[in-house]
């Protein structure tokens, strides 16, 4: 994983405030674990039937029993629980997750999200990623801010079949962060070595950008 994803990561991490229910979606989210500390009190979700994830493990020391969405192995902390999927959508349909973190093939200025379908390639399904951008009380995405051909991720309006409409608060890229506000994008911090400009040029959308000095992560 490059640097520029490790810090994307530790940074959001760090919106994670203690005693929260966080459900951390297939990819980049699942990262986000190995990046708070062993004694953190926060209950992370994943919807395949667990309650408190602890760091992942490589597959020499894992029960291979445990695995989180993406099938990546898992570990348990005191207090884990197990449940059947009912029970896990059960969690997700009434609104106890405080926040919930996705992947993302695009974002709208909006708040689109389109994360589970590009036409004409294999898909196994939307799964629960329509209910998790739904119902958590606080949705945001990790991605990268182009995708591989240098195409803007976050754009005006998204191209591609959605996930859910109007869901996103905050998006974290390799690039920046930036919220999504009744404006539009607005850019919150820079990732270290990157310009305003170079920012906004990557963005398929208009940014607001303060005029005060940006926070770097």
């Amino acid at each position: 994983m490059s640097s520029a994803n490790t810090r994307m990561i530790a940074r959001a991490a760090r919106d994670i405030a203690p005693g929260m229910v966080v459900n951390l979606g297939i990819g980049l989210p699942t990262r986000v674990a190995d990046q708070l500390p062993a004694d953190f009190p926060v209950c992370l979700h994943t919807e395949n039937g667990l309650a408190g994830i602890g760091p992942s493990l490589p597959p020499e020391r894992a029960d291979r029993n445990l695995i989180d969405a993406g099938g990546a192995y898992v570990s348990t902390v005191p207090g884990s629980a197990f449940f059947d999927s009912a029970t896990s959508f059960a969690m997700v349909r009434s609104g106890r997750l405080d926040l919930t973190m996705l992947g993302a093939f695009e974002v709208s200025s909006k708040g689109d999200l389109a994360n589970w379908k590009i036409p004409g390639k294999f898909s196994p399904g939307v799964g629960g990623g329509i209910e998790l951008a739904q119902k958590a009380r606080r949705v945001v995405v990790l991605t990268t801010h182009t995708d591989r051909a240098g195409n803007p991720k976050l754009k005006d309006e998204c191209t591609l079949p959605l996930t859910a409409q109007r869901c996103v608060s905050r998006v974290f890229t390799d690039m920046a962060v930036i919220d999504v506000t009744p404006e539009g994008y607005a850019l919150v911090e820079i990732a270290e070595g990157i310009s305003r400009a170079e920012v906004t040029e990557a963005t398929g959308a208009p940014l607001i950008v303060p005029d005060t000095t940006l926070p770097v992560f």
